[in-house]
């Protein structure tokens, strides 16, 4: 799992991209994260992203749902921040912990 972002004066877009590890396909896909530093997001592409609070959830496209093994998958959003545009934290795909 990867994320970058690109950061302005209150605003930023954020990319992801999962890659399957695992020897078998992934069928539908839900990554959840939080951000640390009230970020919301406004918008989303590759993906139907949803907030609550700090809890972010990205959940696959009707087009993007299986990730081969060794495959991968990116999707975006862009938000707004308010201060210091820190990374998002507490990554899990399918309830399962992954690494940045």
């Amino acid at each position: 799992m990867a994320y970058t972002a690109t950061s302005w004066s209150n605003g930023f877009t954020g990319d992801v991209t999962i890659t399957n590890t695992g020897g078998a396909a992934v069928n539908g896909w839900a990554l959840a994260f939080s951000f640390p530093n009230g970020q919301q997001v406004t918008n989303s592409w590759n993906a139907a992203v949803t907030q609550s609070g700090a809890a972010v959830t990205a959940r696959n496209a009707g087009y993007n749902g299986t990730i081969a093994a060794g495959g991968t998958v990116s999707f975006g959003f862009q938000g707004t921040h308010g201060g210091t545009n820190q990374p998002p934290t507490g990554w899990a795909l399918n309830g399962s912990p992954c690494t940045t």
